[in-house]
């Protein structure tokens, strides 16, 4: 099925912000019918997106905007713990041709990074509970991005029962990030963008910075608050094991049980921060804070 089979018939194009828009899609619920809670709601999300219009195609609208989480493996799920919710936050824009992924601040504003899931490259796009679960056409790789929003959820499936999915074995069957300066796609393992030269921070550097700066999995990628949190915790747990080696050493016996679960403490730390900072730098973050356009 080719993409301009989801594109709706007899509905004027609008734009909301400059971003193309089907209208009567946007502010309608999943029976398409108006309502003024869903004009808020979608109204209050496009102004979090002013970037993106040099990002659409030809003919691209924008149908439904909602939130939810960027995919995290299982057991960075598991050591993450409530933070997931903080540090994984997302914006998804759903148009005729795709899905598009931008992760974001916790206050859902843009952080230079932006993917998209072409609804011709997947096998099936299916929403069970407030997981949006994709599964591409390429290898069938599965990926789950949790925590989508209950305003939007009916409208979703209603708008997948009619996307073009195919699952066309093609360079359109995974997630696909983009250059957030020039909309080129990046490739995994490559820290800068083959047409323009955007450079992007490195899983490389983003280790050595776990490993020897307290909060620097944090920082490297910007998250600056936890980061500083991290910090101090680790500082905390370096000064007391210190401390408390110090004193087993001039004969303190119950010290060296206090040593030995501060280090065991701290090395955990270390093992997140790692964990989270590989997380992170898959979603391709530009090493210079603001871009320039070409």
């Amino acid at each position: 099925m080719s993409e301009t089979a989801f594109e709706p018939e007899g509905i004027m194009v609008q734009q909301i912000f400059g971003l193309p828009v089907y209208r009567e899609t946007l502010f309608s619920n999943h029976k398409k019918i108006y309502k003024k809670r869903v004009e808020k709601r979608q109204r209050k999300l496009i102004v979090k997106l002013p970037f993106l219009k040099p990002f659409l195609k030809k003919g691209e609208k924008i149908l439904l905007i909602t939130t939810g989480y960027s995919p995290l493996a299982s057991m960075a799920q598991y050591l993450t713990g409530f933070i997931f919710i903080y540090l994984k936050r997302s914006l998804f824009v759903f148009t005729n041709l795709r899905i598009l992924h931008i992760p974001t601040t916790p206050a859902y504003r843009y952080k230079g990074a932006i993917a998209q899931i072409a609804y011709a490259g997947c096998q099936s796009i299916s929403l069970s509970g407030g997981n949006l679960v994709v599964k591409y056409g390429k290898l069938g790789n599965v990926e789950t991005f949790r925590g989508i929003s209950i305003s939007e959820r009916k409208k979703i499936k209603a708008l997948l029962n009619k996307s073009p999915i195919s699952g066309a074995k093609s360079t359109l069957a995974e997630r696909i990030h983009l250059c957030p300066r020039c909309g080129h796609r990046l490739i995994a393992g490559k820290y800068i963008c083959e047409k323009c030269q955007l450079k992007f921070k490195s899983k490389l550097l983003a280790r050595i910075s776990s490993i020897l700066v307290p909060g620097g999995g944090y920082f490297y990628p910007r998250h600056y608050l936890i980061g500083s949190l991290n910090a101090l915790l680790e500082i905390f747990l370096l000064i007391y094991a210190g401390v408390s080696i110090n004193d087993a050493l001039n004969g303190v016996q119950e010290s060296l049980f206090y040593a030995v679960a501060l280090s065991a403490i701290y090395l955990i730390i270390k093992i997140i921060s790692v964990i989270h900072s590989n997380h992170f730098i898959y979603e391709f973050i530009p090493k210079v804070k603001k871009l320039k356009k070409n």
